[in-house]
């Protein structure tokens, strides 16, 4: 079945844009207390490897929120399945996201957060999908532009398999599971 996924982003460039981001967001956050934010179930391998290239003290949380179910385009329709578990008023937020596609998703969500005041949010994503139409979106810290393919690995499912792939990868074809 992996005879059928073209590498996309390598495992090693993964490595080097986190580690450019991670130098970024170490420059930016000094003298702060950051929260970093995963977006579950995809982020955790992002923010696992990019909170490794922060040179600073970090606290983790996570949400889980859902517009996709088992498709491979986004429904529209958003669901929190899990909230933070802790307060964000007045901490610097930083939202960890694996790909930003439609924006949907990160729209509500990014809402959600700011009425909950947190004295900063912003957002690192490890891919930008390209060619896809979405609301603006303001990415502080920005891994890959990726063409509008349905990509796996490194985090990213189909139908909840092939997370752990340790590049980015395209589907050619059916995987026929």
């Amino acid at each position: 079945m992996l005879d059928k996924v073209k590498v996309l982003i390598s495992a090693e460039e993964i490595d080097a844009k986190l580690a450019e981001m991670g130098r970024a967001i170490t420059e930016d956050y000094q003298g702060k207390e950051l929260l970093m934010v995963g977006v579950l179930k995809g982020a955790f391998m992002v923010m696992a490897d990019l909170a490794r290239h922060i040179e600073l003290p970090v606290e983790f949380d996570f949400m889980a929120v859902s517009s996709y179910g088992a498709a491979t385009k986004s429904s529209g329709v958003v669901r929190i399945l899990k909230d933070l578990d802790e307060e964000i008023a007045g901490r610097d937020v930083l939202i960890v996201e694996d790909i930003i596609d439609s924006g949907l998703t990160l729209r509500y969500l990014m809402k959600s957060l700011r009425v909950r005041q947190p004295a900063s949010l912003e957002l690192a994503a490890l891919l930008v999908k390209d060619g896809v139409e979405r609301p603006p979106t303001d990415i502080k810290y920005e891994g890959f532009h990726i063409p509008p393919e349905f990509v796996i690995g490194y985090g990213l499912d189909y139908a909840e398999k092939y997370r752990n792939l340790p590049y980015v990868g395209v589907v050619e074809g059916d995987l026929g599971e």
